[in-house]
């Protein structure tokens, strides 16, 4: 038998580790990881993109790029935007330091759970942080009305949403965001953070951006990294009026962007049909995905707009203890989201990826939770599965009660994916 892993590392306070780390830790193993936690987009971009990266890679590392104008202004062109309507920053996370020291006063009003950053950035440089509660019984979904009169009852100067949210996403439709802005006119600031909308295809025009430009208190939050499957390029921007983008623009430094985030948004106008064409394979992908998890017995699926899909473990199954056998055991990587404000180990957080490594996921939770269906090539966990609250206990090597040919993504066969909203199975509800 392998020896096990270490999981160790998986052991984080506050995020996960970065996929250096991992592999780091997999020197020397014979171990193919999957990564389910990340939320990347797997189709983009494209072979041919990637190879004209290759070639350019000696320029790329030798030379300074260009300042973050002429980048911005490219990008602009590229997606049909004003480029005094937009800040480009070296990653979405510098952006939301940016507006936490430039645009926030003393208080922010913030849906929970939801991105980490957008709690923890203003708590660090000391202004109070009114938390709302995103109910698990209501599925985590947000209520304009009751989130308007939380942030009137304490008084914030200032409110987020995430839209889709991360880590469950909850998809808020563009008519109920622009009357949260028109309720929430006379704050200071209201962030939306759209860095998963792109993914969305429950209707065809989901952005804000366009509102943004014309409203005095608003920012609009891009991530091009996650939409474009470059994590490691570090680069997103902002949209807002050309007062509120130039105070973000003129604090960034002039050469805030790097070489790599230069080369990829050049490239983009010639691409642009491949990057949609991607984002129609993950809404498939994504439909897949919420049925093969479901028809795990004792999952509960949340439905998703973004890439990613929350799943509820069963009862008295300890998400930590899940995450590292499957990683240990399974060669797989997911999001467990004990460590976020408003959830509990119980929630995984799942990253929408293609059929194939779909397959390898359902079948080390069956694995790990049933002692089903094991992954071929990579050593059987030494500790015994937990058993589910309410389901019976299984004998050592026992199959449970599920027609395991159902969840074998081979066999599902499902005809392409319209665009459009993909409304969950009938009959279906959460938990």
């Amino acid at each position: 038998m392998a020896q096990a892993l270490d999981t160790s590392l998986l052991h984080q306070p506050a995020h996960s580790p970065s996929w250096f780390s991992l592999q780091r830790a997999l020197r020397g193993r014979r171990a193919d990881l999957v990564d389910f936690c990340i939320p990347c987009n797997p189709y983009f971009p494209s072979p041919e993109m990637l190879e004209q990266l290759r070639q350019g890679m000696v320029d790329i590392l030798t030379y300074y790029p260009s300042d973050s104008a002429t980048i911005t202004a490219e990008a602009c062109g590229a997606l049909g935007l004003n480029p005094q309507t937009v800040a480009m920053g070296n990653g979405s996370t510098e952006l939301i330091t940016w507006i936490d020291h430039l645009l926030l006063r003393e208080s922010v009003a913030v849906p929970v759970p939801t991105f980490g950053r957008w709690t923890d950035q203003p708590m660090e440089t000391g202004k109070r942080v009114d938390m709302f509660p995103l109910r698990e019984e209501d599925g985590f979904k947000l209520d304009v009305d009751a989130y308007a009169a939380f942030i009137r009852q304490r008084g914030s100067r200032a409110a987020v949403l995430c839209n889709p949210n991360n880590p469950d996403g909850n998809y808020l439709a563009k008519s109920e965001v622009l009357r949260l802005l028109d309720s929430l006119a006379d704050l200071d600031l209201v962030v939306v953070d759209e860095s998963f909308i792109d993914f969305t295809d429950a209707e065809p025009d989901p952005s804000v951006a366009d509102q943004a430009v014309l409203r005095p208190n608003v920012v609009v939050l891009k991530s091009l990294g996650k939409n474009f499957g470059l994590h490691g390029v570090r680069f997103g921007y902002l949209v807002a009026n050309p007062a509120l983008a130039g105070r973000i623009r003129g604090a960034l430094p002039r050469w805030n962007l790097n070489s790599f985030a230069e080369a990829m948004v050049f490239l983009l106008r010639d691409h642009l049909a491949e990057y949609r064409e991607s984002l129609r394979i993950v809404a498939r992908d994504r439909q897949e995905m919420f049925r093969n998890l479901q028809a795990v017995p004792g999952l509960g699926v949340l439905p998703s707009q973004a890439n990613f899909l929350l799943t509820r473990l069963p009862e008295g199954v300890d998400g930590a203890l899940l995450r590292d056998a499957l990683f240990a055991d399974h060669g797989v990587f997911i999001r467990e989201c004990g460590n976020k404000l408003g959830m509990s180990s119980r929630f995984l957080r799942l990253v929408v990826r293609p059929v194939h490594d779909q397959q390898r996921l359902v079948s080390g939770l069956l694995a790990v939770l049933y002692g089903a269906g094991a992954t071929p090539g990579w050593p059987t966990s030494p500790l015994p599965p937990p058993v589910p609250q309410g389901l019976p206990a299984l004998p050592p090597g026992a199959v449970p009660q599920v027609a395991v040919p159902q969840i074998a993504v081979q066999q599902i066969a499902l005809p392409p994916l319209p665009m459009g909203a993909v409304p969950p199975p009938p009959g279906y509800r959460y938990g």
